[in-house]
């Protein structure tokens, strides 16, 4: 289920559909216990809705307001790998060789 829609239901419709949810993985999960593997993409996406269910309960709870982030002012893909390219990349600067003072020494 998408979260736009689990947002949009009542506490007693929430509490509803996560006591089904919870039941429905307990009888794929008994189900995959005796042989029948059937259900493993069905126990995946269950487990997925159940957290969110989960998850929207505990923002009730807890009193968050959940708002749709701002959309950002993002370059076009084209635009930024062009700029990407165009841009010169430095070359790393190669470290020089520091002699032992013995060597010094020993030269002098």
């Amino acid at each position: 289920m998408e979260l736009d829609k689990i947002r949009g239901l009542s506490d007693d419709e929430l509490k509803l559909q996560e006591r089904q949810a919870a039941e429905q993985l307990f009888r794929l999960r008994f189900q995959s216990k005796l042989g029948q593997n059937e259900g493993v993409k069905k126990q995946r996406a269950l487990k997925l809705d159940l957290a969110r269910f989960k998850t929207i309960a505990r923002e009730r709870e807890l009193g968050i307001l959940h708002t749709a982030a701002p959309a950002k002012a993002e370059k076009p893909a084209k635009a930024a790998k062009a700029e990407a390219a165009a841009e010169p990349v430095a070359a790393p600067k190669k470290k020089a060789a520091a002699k032992s003072t013995k060597a010094k020494k020993g030269t002098e």
